[in-house]
């Protein structure tokens, strides 16, 4: 069994430079455990050790395998603003977003308790699986956190330790198992076994005890003799024995295994260098002891669900023992071991293919965290919810073959689309069709266990379909498209972003020379953390900034400047307008028209006219309630098609409570072309309801403005008025 150990920042150090040695990520490693030292300084844990071994502790288990330098930092930092006076801001000003985000989401799991001994827990449940969609480096640094705190476990009561243990076990393992990381559940399964059942598991250590001196010789005299035979035929490999962990041998013995029938008590484990080699190895092994029916598994070629890939046979071995033999490559060792954590080893040993590999992996993988949120908001009672979670979403996965016989693990739910981008990001880019089991079926076609399928390309291909982000299952698809078309749009927004910010400059009458010189630029590149004057526009054009923000810059009076521009929106009475050649009037040539105040229609809406007593024709917008039910005196009317002006109309937008609101709504009007016309607060309390009044050539141009304003955070809701 682990035991916690005391370290110092040297042995940090030392494991970590192992694999990460860029300057400036170790830099901020130290920085990192200078700042939680500081933070914990005096603090103790019930273990009566200085609380910085626990932080210390859980970043030494994320060097076992190999964790990034962001990830090493927000361990040693994941307790700081939980338990000390540091904010999330602190860490994301000295350690930068990536981090704050990591620290930011361990945090929230740790404030919740989640167990399953009450409704009201249960309900904080879903709360947890939220949380952990947001980075799947979170769910690595818990697991990490709670490994520790299950070392250490000894310290709290009985009461505890029993809750934390069953906590550990049905919430904690089955993660780590779906994520493939055997490194940290076996051993989070032995401990929690050992705090539930200790009579169960000092009896089964006891046992192994007994038949340990001569379980070890058995298997030292097995393990020469395969290595002999390997070496033969000129098979470079490693070779050991390999231990079963408590935890899986109390499950066979529950199962009504007797302790003589597990097998694998007696193992093998043979690394090689390449796939080819893990056959041979087994055919070699075969020819020579003798194999037990159905006890041999090929998890090469149909691997397991969470990447694990491996030979299992069982064979007589030496002296008649039952040997089960694990044949495999060293990368798929490291996955075995790390699961959705190997890209990491990967990525720091200079793999480039299996490194990508890796990440798409990866990102398929927070599907299924992302599957829990979609749960969530099917509103499920509390326990369904958790009882859904346990035995559908851990298991909803389906299996499809390629043309070749290759596996692919898909969320169930899945479409073609999904498939071929987790084949490869080209076949998707350039799919123009699919084909499952010999059949021509529709991109919106789902998937379902063992379906064959074939995706059909062409270079000419212009792409994907913007609506397939709709039809895809999967974020790694959606991603990829949406990637596709950022990279596609990315020229487009610059030359609009440089344009809107020389038109603002302009239309201020501010010298370019004088105000949007060199220094300038490098003020503002510096200020707002771009690497060019290219990003910059970018951003404009993007809507990342709004150029009032950049020019506030600019002037560096960003207060002052905020309310000059909330300022010049002019409040004013609607003048007439004269419209007579703007509506054409069915059999009508020359009769007096006029827009409704009521519903203030513009071009492009659907309008009809009403004939009033004395004042002509009144133009309403088919849907304007004041005429919806009227039957007679009403006349067609169209808007002439060669008209430019701007027509006034109203919309109502509901606002979260925020400083300057105008600014950002007044310069995304500016950026759709619209103007603002007068605007009125009608309602404010949490959510401030301001009544607009726009100019615009019409209502394409109209509902641009409004979805733009839905990507400002602070709006709730944007509608047009009918009075």
């Amino acid at each position: 069994m682990s035991k916690t150990t005391t370290y110092k920042y040297d042995d940090l150090e030392s494991a970590v430079k192992k694999y990460i040695t860029e300057n400036s990520e170790l830099e901020l490693i130290e920085k990192a455990y200078n700042y939680a030292y500081e933070a914990h300084l005096g603090d103790l844990r019930k273990s009566g050790e200085p609380f910085i071994q626990h932080p210390l502790n859980v970043a030494m288990i994320l060097t076992s395998i190999y964790a990034d330098y962001q990830t090493i930092c927000a361990a040693l930092l994941h307790d700081t603003v939980e338990d000390t006076s540091s904010t999330i801001e602190e860490i994301e000003e000295n350690f930068g977003p990536d981090v704050a985000l990591l620290v930011n989401g361990v945090t929230k799991i740790n404030s919740i308790n989640f167990s399953t001994d009450n409704e009201a827990v249960i309900a904080n449940q879903r709360k947890i699986f939220v949380g952990l969609s947001e980075d799947v480096r979170v769910i690595i640094i818990k697991l990490a956190d709670r490994l520790h705190n299950m070392r250490t476990l000894w310290a709290l009561s009985e009461e505890r330790q029993k809750k934390n243990a069953k906590e550990t076990l049905e919430i904690l393992t089955p993660i780590a198992h779906r994520l493939g990381i055997h490194k940290i559940k076996s051993e989070l399964e032995d401990l929690s076994l050992r705090y539930l059942k200790p009579d169960v598991f000092y009896s089964i250590v006891e046992r192994l005890n007994q038949t340990k001196l001569e379980r070890d010789m058995t298997v030292s005299d097995m393990l020469k003799d395969v290595s002999e035979l390997l070496n033969e035929h000129d098979i470079k490999h490693e070779i050991k024995g390999r231990a079963k962990s408590i935890y899986s041998i109390y499950n066979k013995l529950n199962k009504g295994k007797n302790w003589n029938d597990i097998f694998d008590l007696l193992a093998l484990r043979i690394l090689v260098d390449t796939e080819q080699e893990c056959y041979v190895a087994l055919g070699l092994i075969h020819s020579k002891y003798r194999p037990i029916p159905k006890r041999f598994k090929d998890y090469i070629s149909r691997p397991k669900t969470n990447m694990y890939q491996s030979l299992h046979t069982t064979v007589f071995g030496i002296d008649g023992y039952l040997f089960e033999i694990q044949i495999r490559t060293h990368d798929m060792d490291k996955i075995a071991e790390y699961g959705i954590a190997s890209h990491w080893s990967y990525k720091e040993n200079g793999g480039s293919t299996p490194s990508k590999n890796m990440q798409n992996d990866m990102e398929q993988k927070l599907q299924f965290f992302r599957n829990i949120i979609e749960l969530q908001e099917e509103n499920l009672q509390d326990e369904d919810f958790v009882n859904t979670v346990k035995s559908d979403v851990l298991k909803a996965n389906i299996y499809v073959f390629t043309p070749k016989g290759d596996v692919i693990e898909l969320p169930n739910g899945s479409t073609p689309i999904d498939f071929a981008y987790k084949v490869h990001t080209e076949v998707g880019n350039k799919m123009v069709g699919a084909v499952v089991n010999n059949s021509i079926v529709p991109l919106d076609y789902v998937l379902k266990n063992n379906d064959i399928i074939k995706i059909n390309t062409s270079k000419s291909s212009l792409g994907p379909n913007k609506e397939w982000i709709n039809i895809a299952k999967t974020s790694q698809a959606k991603n990829k498209i949406k990637s596709f078309f950022f990279k596609k749009d990315k020229d487009e927004y610059i030359n609009m972003g440089e344009e809107v910010l020389k038109r603002e400059l302009k239309r201020k009458k501010l010298s370019q020379t004088e105000y949007f010189n060199e220094k300038v630029i490098k003020r503002i590149l510096e200020e707002l953390k771009l690497k060019d004057l290219e990003e910059l526009y970018f951003s404009i054009g993007s809507n990342k900034y709004t150029v009032g923000h950049i020019i506030n810059l600019i002037l560096d009076e960003e207060d002052t400047k905020k309310e000059d521009v909330v300022d010049k929106v002019i409040v004013k009475e609607n003048k007439t307008t004269n419209i007579k050649n703007d509506i054409l009037v069915e059999g009508i040539d020359d009769i007096k028209v006029n827009i409704a105040s009521c519903c203030k229609p513009i071009k492009g809406d659907d309008i009809i006219g009403y004939i009033t007593k004395g004042n002509g024709i009144s133009i309403h917008r088919k849907n304007c309630h004041n005429i919806i039910n009227i039957d007679e005196r009403l006349v067609n009317v169209r808007w002439n098609p060669n008209i430019t002006k701007k027509y006034p109309t109203t919309i109502t937008i509901h606002a979260e409570v925020v400083k300057n609101p105008l600014l950002d709504i007044i310069t995304k009007a500016a950026n759709n072309g619209v103007n603002i016309e007068n605007i009125n607060t009608v309602s404010k309390s949490s959510i401030t309801v301001y009544e607009v009044t726009v100019l615009a050539t019409d209502k394409e141009t109209l509902d641009k403005f409004i979805n733009d304003l839905y990507n400002l955070d602070f709006i709730k809701k944007v509608e047009r008025l009918i009075k």
